[in-house]
């Protein structure tokens, strides 16, 4: 009873807020209430092939010291309230089998923000030598839902508002497997796992990953532009309410890897084009654009990501 109680809530609230605000401001609920189905709908662009510790635990800590990721998302709009997102990766390879990782992101779109803040163990196994790995990694921590009272044109004291951020931070966890060669990567994980187990009636909406699985392969041909690479990539993913998603692009990098050109297609009907280029042996700098699925297209642009790798205590970007 309390589940239910806490999940009407959120309807309750957004019923009542609609009646007492302006209607630029019911677009901008319109938009936060889309927001969320269209991150999952476009991952931040990291997730292909920078920084694949966004979508699978098991990706922590495979490069032997330490890994920054910082990226952020912007919608191509000047409305008020438009959607943005910000994710912070650290991950920690100790070269002893294990790894360590700390995932942040946050997003904002309207009237609601977004926090999600896990902590990872990973475990990656030898095989027959060590290029060849099976990996292991779970997250654990805590997300959290609040209205910003800053953003409401109108009664900020309505009890709703009171009601909806009362609303308790809950657990929750992501769990994945991976297995790699110097050429080859196998993987999937299951994200929020509260959603997948359905242990929680205030998770089940139609805004949330419910799987991952992905499967790409390396090319490099050392004579073509002083070493030419090529990573095909294809991605399966699942989205609570939706129907499930197939990626499909590739990596396209020159100089051994000095600057690249990546490409996506989605089967929500939007595309990820992207470039990238290391910063002086130490780092990874990367501008991505995501156009609107079609599903979202007469409500909102497409949307600006930029993303900063930095490499920390290695000899050598891999």
């Amino acid at each position: 009873m309390q589940r239910y109680m806490k999940y009407s809530m959120k309807k309750l609230f957004t019923k009542h807020l609609i009646i007492r605000i302006p209607k630029l401001f019911l677009v901008l609920i319109i938009i936060s209430d889309a927001q969320p189905s269209r991150a999952q709908l476009n991952p931040l662009a990291g997730i292909y092939f920078s920084n694949e510790y966004l979508g699978n635990p098991a990706m922590a800590g495979i490069e032997k010291g330490l890994t920054l990721n910082m990226g952020y998302r912007k919608q191509w709009s000047t409305i008020p309230g438009a959607p943005k997102t910000q994710s912070l990766t650290a991950d920690y390879g100790t070269g002893k089998k294990v790894g360590l990782g700390l995932n942040i992101y946050t997003d904002e779109a309207g009237l609601i923000k977004r926090t999600r803040v896990m902590a990872t163990y990973s475990y990656h196994l030898p095989l027959r030598n060590e290029n060849q790995k099976l990996r292991f990694g779970i997250s654990f921590g805590f997300a959290d839902e609040r209205v910003l009272n800053e953003n409401i044109n109108g009664d900020q004291n309505d009890g709703s508002i009171g009601k909806f951020n009362e609303i308790e931070t809950y657990m929750d966890g992501d769990i994945g497997v991976a297995y790699t060669t110097s050429k080859l990567t196998m993987q999937a994980a299951i994200p929020n796992m509260k959603v997948f187990l359905k242990k929680d009636g205030i998770n089940g909406v139609a805004d949330r990953s419910s799987f991952l699985s992905t499967v790409s392969y390396k090319f490099f041909f050392a004579d073509a532009f002083d070493g030419f690479g090529v990573e095909p990539k294809l991605a399966y993913r699942g989205v609570t309410g939706f129907s499930d998603i197939i990626d499909i692009g590739a990596n396209f990098t020159v100089a051994s890897g000095k600057a690249s050109v990546m490409s996506v297609y989605h089967s929500s009907q939007s595309a990820t084009l992207g470039m990238g280029a290391i910063i002086k042996n130490i780092g990874l700098l990367s501008a991505n654009y995501t156009t609107s699925s079609r599903a979202l297209s007469e409500y909102s642009s497409g949307n600006f990501q930029i993303g900063i790798k930095l490499n920390l205590w290695k000899k050598k970007i891999i």
